[in-house]
């Protein structure tokens, strides 16, 4: 009881889960390719980094301001005088008071006691002074550099620097084309193969209607000629002719079956949906495909205008030059403008102090390259090697263009002769068809002949499928060459 409910259950919302398979157009599909392809996200990024950097290398021409600051420790001072020279001017007084009085003596030792007293304190008074003052000169003249402290900011503004920063400024800009034109490459690609998977699909699901066409076309003749081999009209071999047509046309729809369940794995993969989601395309049941018949024209203009790949090679000639200017400008003289302010503990603007002070200072700073033994002169002509080489390149990509351009163009016009002939094809083989069945119901044609008109039918249908998609294919194709895949 309980299976019959649960199949029951199945069998009513059998309906809802195949109405409720995503249907998928190629515009659809190709925003999903978009959306989901790792190597867009990688250009993407890369056309970001390309930004910054040219944002980057526009700060070259403005002042750039840096603060520098440092503290040092030391076992020993700096001393400006010597040991002895202390040891003079701290005793300065004495000396100077014991060679006064050696000099006096004589005299001194002649005038009364109360003046000898009085010319001794005075001497004595005067040492002390003297000593003192000597001291302070001495105390003065100390530096205390055990501890240092010292700071700076600084401000430098590139007036001439060769042409370098021009150049390297053009080369962030080329460098960014680069990234864009990386990512439309990477966007055609992506759209290219998901238009070959979509029409694969599209092909496939096709030949699948086709093949199960013909296989009930064999199986009703297989019947047919049963009902004759019982009735005695026909032989066992005609049968076994008949059923060996059918078990081809079985084997056949398992192969085109197989190859459908494969593709659509493909197109679930580039779309980012899982491989094994049920999807259905929005071509797949048509009986024609829309088609418009346009005659192509090779146009090497819009290739060069659009091409990426070109546009690619073009940069990488003007990136060249401007790196030969960057090396040129090792030759050329440089002018800095600097300015800032500095300050020190301890300084020396008022003797030496142990306190913070500084001073403004501004300059200008001139470098002229005189002689490194031809070493830019020989990096300028590798350069030179290097822009003669991508140029080359690009002639050379030029010319392969311009030969797939007018391939994928003859392509399509003759995709388009083979469609119109298919098409013609299939009144013929339908009208064979048509006529070989009449005739073996009024039993003047034998099955042999029918199976032969029905294999014929088959290969104008199927001619016609291959057609149609080998006109959407080298469609895109043409338009990938010219680069207008949009």
């Amino acid at each position: 009881m309980i299976v019959r409910v649960v199949m029951l259950g199945i069998f009513v919302l059998l309906p809802e889960m195949m109405s409720a398979q995503r249907i998928l157009t190629l515009d659809s599909c190709r925003a999903m390719a978009l959306r989901n392809n790792k190597q867009m996200g990688v250009s993407k990024t890369k056309q970001d980094v390309a930004a910054n950097l040219r944002k980057s290398a526009r700060t070259m021409y403005l002042p750039n301001v840096s603060a520098l600051g440092g503290y040092m420790w030391t076992s020993k001072e700096i001393s400006i005088l010597t040991d002895a020279q202390k040891a003079a001017l701290g005793g300065l007084g004495t000396n100077a008071v014991t060679g006064l009085q050696g000099a006096l003596g004589t005299i001194v030792g002649s005038l009364p006691a109360a003046a000898q007293a009085k010319i001794g304190t005075d001497m004595a008074t005067m040492a002390g002074t003297l000593n003192q003052t000597g001291q302070g000169v001495v105390d003065a003249l100390r530096t205390d550099t055990r501890n240092m402290f010292a700071g700076a900011v600084m401000v430098t503004q590139p007036v001439f620097m060769g042409g370098a920063i021009v150049a390297m400024n053009k080369m962030a800009d080329i460098s960014e084309q680069m990234a864009a034109n990386s990512l439309e490459a990477k966007r055609q690609n992506t759209l290219f193969n998901i238009d070959q998977a979509y029409w694969q699909v599209v092909s496939l699901r096709h030949k699948e209607r086709l093949a199960e066409s013909f296989l009930e076309l064999v199986k009703k003749l297989d019947s047919d000629v049963q009902k004759m081999v019982e009735e005695g009209v026909a032989t066992k071999s005609d049968r076994l002719n008949v059923s060996v047509k059918v078990n081809e046309a079985e084997m056949a729809l398992t192969k085109v079956t197989d190859g459908l369940v494969l593709s659509k794995m493909l197109l679930c993969q580039l779309c980012g949906l899982p491989v094994n989601e049920q999807v259905k395309l929005a071509d797949e049941e048509s009986n024609n495909l829309p088609i418009a018949d346009v005659k192509a024209v090779p146009n090497m203009e819009i290739a060069n205008m659009y091409r990426p790949e070109l546009k690619l090679l073009q940069n990488t000639v003007d990136l060249s030059k401007q790196a030969t200017n960057v090396l040129k400008a090792g030759n050329l003289p440089k002018v800095l403008l600097m300015g800032g302010y500095a300050v020190s503990n301890p300084n020396t603007f008022n003797g030496f102090e142990k306190k913070f002070a500084g001073f403004w200072n501004v300059g200008v700073m001139v470098h002229v390259p005189i002689w490194n033994w031809g070493d830019v002169k020989y990096k300028v002509r590798a350069a030179k090697g290097a822009t003669t080489i991508a140029n080359l390149e690009l002639d050379e990509a030029r010319e392969m263009i311009e030969l797939q351009v007018n391939q994928k163009a003859f392509l399509v016009n003759e995709a388009n002769k083979k469609l119109a002939m298919a098409q013609s094809n299939i009144a013929h083989a339908e009208e064979n068809l048509r006529t070989a069945n009449l005739g073996f119901k009024e039993g003047v044609i034998a099955s042999s002949v029918v199976i032969e008109a029905q294999t014929a039918w088959l290969q104008a249908q199927s001619q016609k499928i291959d057609a149609e998609i080998d006109v959407k294919l080298s469609q895109v194709e043409l338009q990938k060459a010219l680069g207008t895949l949009e």
